[in-house]
């Protein structure tokens, strides 16, 4: 499971679709619906988490001219959220 962590602001709009933003080592959620929007400050690690079955669209917006992302493996995320990125074979579906 890897989470992630920006050197610039970064902005998520939910376009469509029911998720979430994990932060604080899995300890904090910030629910998205449709038109909502997070805000992430520089420099927080943080995950964009699907539990559902329900596509998702985000939009995503970072600050400045070349933003730089840092993937992180070992991230302290909940079983709940690891089950929801778990990678999904799409020849069984």
């Amino acid at each position: 499971m890897e989470s992630k962590l920006f050197h610039a602001d970064t902005v998520v709009y939910a376009a469509k679709g029911h998720g979430a933003v994990v932060s604080n080592g899995g300890e904090e959620r910030q629910e998205l619906e449709p038109g909502d929007f997070a805000l992430i400050p520089a420099f927080v690690e943080h995950q964009e988490v699907n539990d559902s079955d329900e596509e998702i669209v985000w939009i995503i917006t970072r600050s400045g001219r070349n933003p730089f992302v840092r993937n992180l493996e070992g991230w302290n995320s909940s079983k709940r959220d690891r089950q929801a990125h778990a990678p999904v074979d799409a020849s069984k579906k």
